[in-house]
């Protein structure tokens, strides 16, 4: 949520993997560090009134910060005898922060979850189990869009967070640039994909792609090794679960990550579909649609590179859709995901969560705030106010309100939810370690020297991570 979302949590990423060892051997130097760090920000009343109990909260998007403050200013208005502390923090320091908050048991209260760094939180143990709390038991699942809760759900049935948020991927451009080669927003429409011939979709990407003769990639002499203009957008990394890069595309053939919904033991690299999926996704670049690996670095995400004008179209998460509204010289239009084999889009759907630390004093207290967020007076003044799309209807419902005063259609994020098609997010175990064995399959696959059938080697070693 976002994330974003997601990733905005960071741009173009949503997570990256905990390891046990760095939880538990935090230095009391940095514990220290992490409690007393002048770089906490910290928003609302700064005095707690007289007998108010106090509690922390702590959140990494900055984008996030001014909606989540509003609310909480009302719960706190509301609720005199709860003082909440809110705490901002970038991505990489909060991460590092709570960690050792955790190892010097000085952690907050409650905080906001990443559903890559939860599992590894729970089989510590320093995350409370949000049933038994009053506040918390009176909120149905039925609440949050469908999935939600389910992700935020151990294995032993209890729930860890409660939803906040929710991402989905779409398709960005810039309008000027449609128009400027004579299409329309109409025309990036109805488009559809699969993994033989690339549909429609491709076939757009080749309209947009120019090499550096002004060729375009549907047209003879058309140089595919010198692009001016790609069609689709590349970020810096592509990772294993590819969340706006290849995911949409995979997941649209039928294919899921793991043997179920949630907690799988088994990845599905090594499926046929998958495989057909990432040869063509990673194949765009000998084509000349997509940037060959290495050609943005961290200082040209796909932001920039449709601000340039170096790329046609972006994938991307709905965390960002702000950072792309905000770019300068960018009219900004938002297109659907094409259609897959399945006959529908199918965007990845991840949402952030607000769990509660084992380590709490207060854990009544901060379930009462918790709750207050999921509630409808705080989701309309977070959706109103939100970069991102809040987890109840009601709040996405002010979010989309809010977009269409400024003059942008967000549907074509929320419609995959509204219409069910979307794939989860892979909560699994040994995330952390996961991440380091795929990491060089997608990075040689994009280098071209190695094909989807490929991955199945890679796929034993994850599998081998679960016996």
């Amino acid at each position: 949520m976002n994330s974003p979302n997601h990733p905005a949590r960071t741009p173009g990423a949503r997570g990256r993997g905990l390891s046990r060892r760095r939880l538990l051997q935090g230095s009391a130097a940095l514990a220290t560090g992490a409690v007393g760090a002048g770089a906490l920000s910290s928003c609302g009343t700064t005095a707690a009134p007289a007998g108010a109990t106090e509690i922390d909260y702590w959140l990494w998007d900055a984008l996030q910060l001014p909606a989540y403050s509003a609310a909480i200013e009302r719960f706190m208005d509301l609720n005199p005898d709860i003082f909440v502390r809110v705490t901002q923090l970038g991505w990489d320091d909060y991460w590092t922060k709570l960690t050792a908050s955790f190892v010097a048991e000085a952690g907050p209260d409650a905080f906001t979850d990443h559903l890559a760094r939860y599992p590894e939180f729970l089989a510590l143990g320093v995350l409370a189990p949000l049933d038994g709390l009053p506040a918390l038991d009176a909120i149905p699942a039925e609440q949050f869009q469908e999935g939600l809760q389910e992700l935020w759900t151990g294995q032993d049935g209890r729930r860890y967070g409660v939803p906040k948020d929710y991402d989905t991927i779409a398709v960005l451009y810039d309008q000027k640039m449609l128009e400027a080669e004579g299409l329309s927003p109409e025309d990036l429409e109805g488009l559809d994909w699969n993994p033989e011939d690339g549909g429609t979709f491709e076939q757009m990407l080749a309209r947009l792609t120019l090499d550096t003769n002004g060729v375009r990639g549907d047209q003879e002499g058309f140089d595919p090794t010198s692009i001016a203009r790609y069609g689709l957008a590349a970020d810096p990394g592509i990772d294993y679960t590819g969340q706006t890069s290849w995911s949409p595309f995979a997941l649209s053939t039928g294919w899921t990550f793991t043997d179920a919904e949630t907690w799988g033991t088994r990845f599905n690299y090594d499926d046929d579909r998958f495989v057909a999926a990432i040869d063509w996704y990673f194949g765009l670049v000998d084509k000349g649609f997509f940037p060959p690996f290495g050609t943005f670095g961290e200082s040209s995400p796909a932001s920039a590179q449709l601000q340039a004008g170096s790329s046609a179209l972006a994938t991307v998460g709905s965390w960002m859709i702000t950072t792309f509204n905000n770019l300068e010289g960018v009219e900004l239009s938002i297109a659907p995901l094409p259609a897959g084999p399945v006959g529908t889009p199918v965007s990845m759907f991840n949402g952030l969560g607000d769990s509660i630390s084992e380590q709490s004093e207060h854990k009544q207290e901060a379930a009462r705030l918790i709750a207050f967020l999921a509630s409808d007076e705080a989701q309309e003044i977070i959706g109103s106010r939100a970069p991102f799309f809040p987890s109840t209807d009601v709040g996405t419902q002010a979010a989309i309100d809010s977009y269409d005063e400024a003059g942008l259609d967000v549907t074509p994020f929320t419609d995959r939810v509204l219409n069910g098609e979307t794939g989860l997010y892979p909560l699994v175990e040994n995330s952390a370690s996961i991440a380091p064995i795929m990491q060089p399959a997608f990075d040689q696959c994009w280098l071209r020297r190695i094909d989807g059938a490929d991955f199945a080697a890679y796929n034993e070693r994850v599998n081998a991570l679960f016996d």
